[in-house]
């Protein structure tokens, strides 16, 4: 019989908050992140949701006193320092990080690769500082990296190589990043607007996230969510567009609800990935219909919070429990008209909502996709 594996803990660095109550504050008052700004020289500002250097700054030094670190860097200190105050890092603790671009804006106006740039050395770093033990894992997977990151957590575990693990994500606006969609012509001229008939198109985010995640239960806990299920599929339809079928969305989805044990019937919730672009939005719809879970109420976090890339899966992981610890469903924000063909059950208020089953998904570019089932225990 397999172990039951739990998240315990969390915190999260975001532009609307340093600190998990503080961003459920905002998103119960409706307070977005994203805002026009201007990150590259003789280029329009553009939407994103940015943590503000400067507050970034004046927290960081009130919590460290080393300044060898990158802005990025600084924001995975802040999100893990929390969780391991709390929680005893042994030899059979597990350090995961997930990343899509990692210190990438490094790499400017050099003509070698800076040794920070590597992501294993990123991860080297972080654990160096907090004093892990067991060589640091990276899950860098495209858009659906935090969300693997908590499966491959809960796997190893369950396969017996660490009793606990903890688990960050995180990546930062940068001008490689924005160039790269820039190219895809995927960036919107105004706030997203996941699942509307009028989206058109991404807002860039960043954020850092981190969850203490384990196999051992103690009645300290004030929080507790069972990974059900977990599953990860990659449909190969193409290396940046989602398969128009759904195929490796709808079988993550399957096979994660299978191991969980659970029928369409009893999801209360679904963390939707939702970037607000034609095809993700619409591929999405198909999949969620497939699997009849159409009538499940419905968000997308990117409004708020706009797609964080590595981070998005873990950060968008951590406000779904919150959503049912607090029983309060928060809206997909912006969303207005039905912009996808299959019907889906979109929130567009505040609403009390008993929720003990959630479903978190996840797709992004090479056609991978991922989804947990998290139960509130």
């Amino acid at each position: 019989m397999k172990k039951e594996i739990y998240i315990t803990d969390y915190n999260c660095i975001t532009p609307i908050g340093f600190d998990v109550s503080s961003n459920w504050n905002h998103l119960v008052e409706g307070k977005p992140g994203v805002a026009l700004h201007k990150v590259i020289e003789n280029q329009e500002a553009f939407y994103a949701s940015i943590i503000n250097t400067e507050k970034l700054e004046e927290e960081f030094k009130s919590n460290f006193d080393s300044p060898d670190f990158t802005r990025l860097e600084k924001m995975f200190l802040l999100s893990l320092k929390p969780l391991v105050e709390k929680h005893e890092i042994t030899e059979e603790t597990a350090f995961i990080l997930s990343t899509t671009k990692g210190n990438i804006s490094l790499l400017k106006n050099q003509s070698e690769v800076p040794e920070g740039a590597y992501l294993s050395k990123l991860a080297q770093k972080i654990a160096d500082y907090f004093g892990f033990k067991t060589k640091p894992i990276v899950v860098s997977n495209a858009c659906v990296s935090g969300v693997m990151a908590i499966a491959v957590a809960k796997n190893m575990i369950q396969a017996g190589k660490y009793k606990n693990a903890f688990v960050i994500a995180g990546d930062e606006v940068s001008e490689f990043v924005i160039s790269g969609f820039n190219s895809f012509q995927a960036i919107g001229t105004e706030p997203c607007k996941p699942y509307d008939k009028n989206r058109n198109g991404i807002n860039i985010g960043e954020a850092t996230a981190a969850v203490y995640i384990t196999s051992i239960l103690n009645e300290n806990e004030k929080l507790r969510f069972k990974i059900s299920g977990d599953s990860a599929v990659n449909d190969a339809n193409h290396i940046s567009g989602p398969s128009r079928t759904g195929d490796g969305l709808y079988a993550s989805i399957k096979n994660s609800m299978t191991e969980a044990n659970v029928n369409p019937e009893q999801i209360d919730f679904i963390s939707a990935h939702g970037t607000a672009t034609i095809y993700n939005d619409e591929m999405e719809a198909i999949a969620f219909n497939r699997m009849e879970l159409q009538t499940v109420p419905l968000n997308s976090m990117k409004g708020y919070y706009g797609h964080c890339l590595g981070a998005s899966g873990l950060l968008e992981s951590i406000i779904s429990m919150e959503i049912a610890r607090h029983g309060l469903l928060i809206p997909s924000k912006n969303f207005k008209e039905m912009g996808v063909s299959q019907p889906l059950n979109i929130i567009k208020e505040n609403q009390s909502a008993t929720i003990q089953y959630i479903l978190k998904t996840a797709s992004g570019f090479g056609g991978c996709n991922a989804a947990i089932v998290l139960e509130k225990c």
